[in-house]
C-alpha cells in the first residue's frame, strides 16, 4: 500500500515509495560535520539525539548538549552522553551563561535546528539566542521544510494547499530559499553569512531518485538546509528587530530590560 490512512496533519500519507528519513537531511549533516571544528555542540529540537550522534561520530570528544520541551528521550540522552536541557525555547534563555558551570556567552563553535523552526513563532528571539550563543566562526546548521518544493508547486498549481503548512498540522511557519536570505541578511548582514544551501527528500520518488533530483535541484526539494556562519560579534539585531520595522505582531523579545545591554 501506497498510502495509509492517518491523523490529518500529523505526518506524510506515502509509506513504501518515500523514504522518510531523508526528510531530515542526515547524508548533509555527515557531510558537513567533518569540515569544521566542533568542541561544544548544541541541538535545538533534539529529539533522540540523531544528529548529535553524528556529530560525535565525527568528534568523539566533543561536549553534546541536547534541548527540547518533550521529555521523554531523557534517559536515551544520557545514555550517549548528551546533556540534556528541557526549556520552551519561545521564551525561555538558553541556559549558558553560570560561571558556576563553566557557561559563557559565544561557547558552541556548532548549533543545529533541524525540522524545528517550522513550529515556532518567535524566530526573532529564538535567532537572538542562537547567536547569543554561537561562537563568532561558528556555524548554525538550519533544516526546514521548503514551501516551494517541486510537490508543493505542483499541488498549488492544482488548487491544493502545500503540504509543508496547514491549519491542522503541528507547522505555524513557512521557508523558502530566497526569503531565508532575505532574513539574515537584512537582519544579520553585519555578523553572519549564508555560506552554503542544500536540498534533501523530493517527493514522491524513492531514496535514491530523491538525493539525485535534490542534489540537482535544491531550491525544488523537499528540505532545505542552510550553513549559516557568525561572522562577527552579535549586538542584539534579532530582537531590535520588530520594533525597527514596526512589525505589528506582539513578538517576544525577551523579559527584562537588560536584553539590549
Amino acid at each position: 500500500m501506497v498510502f495509509k490512512k492517518i491523523i490529518p496533519g500529523s505526518r506524510s500519507r506515502l509509506t513504501i515509495i518515500v523514504d522518510q528519513n531523508e526528510t531530515y537531511g542526515r547524508h548533509i549533516l555527515k557531510k558537513i560535520a567533518p569540515c569544521v571544528e566542533i568542541s561544544k555542540c548544541l541541538d535545538i529540537g533534539c529529539g533522540g539525539g540523531e544528529d548529535l550522534s553524528i556529530i560525535k561520530q565525527c568528534h568523539p570528544y566533543a561536549e553534546l548538549f541536547g534541548i527540547d520541551c518533550h521529555t521523554q528521550n531523557r534517559e536515551k540522552l544520557k545514555s550517549q552522553n548528551i546533556k540534556f536541557i528541557p526549556l520552551n525555547i519561545e521564551n525561555d534563555k538558553l541556559p549558558f551563561e553560570n560561571e558556576a558551570l563553566n557557561f559563557i556567552k559565544e561557547s558552541f563553535d556548532f548549533i543545529i535546528a533541524n525540522q524545528i523552526l517550522e513550529h515556532v513563532k518567535e524566530i526573532f528571539w529564538i535567532n537572538h539566542e542562537i547567536f547569543r550563543c554561537l561562537k563568532v566562526g561558528g556555524t548554525l546548521f538550519i533544516g526546514v521544510p521548503n514551501l516551494l518544493s517541486w510537490h508543493n508547486r505542483l499541488l498549488m498549481a492544482m488548487g491544493f494547499h502545500p503540504t509543508s503548512s496547514k491549519l491542522i498540522s503541528a507547522h505555524i511557519r513557512v521557508f523558502s530559499k530566497r526569503d531565508v536570505k532575505l532574513f539574515y541578511h537584512s537582519i544579520g548582514n553585519s555578523f553572519c553569512k549564508l555560506e552554503h544551501f542544500y536540498g534533501a527528500q523530493f517527493y514522491p520518488f524513492p531514496k535514491i531518485a530523491a538525493r539525485f533530483f535534490a542534489k540537482i535541484f535544491p531550491s525544488l526539494a523537499f528540505s532545505s538546509f542552510y550553513i549559516i556562519k557568525k561572522t562577527n560579534k552579535y549586538h542584539h539585531e534579532f530582537i531590535k528587530w520588530p520594533e525597527y520595522a514596526q512589525l505589528q505582531t506582539n513578538y517576544f523579545v525577551g523579559k527584562d530590560k537588560n536584553n539590549f545591554s
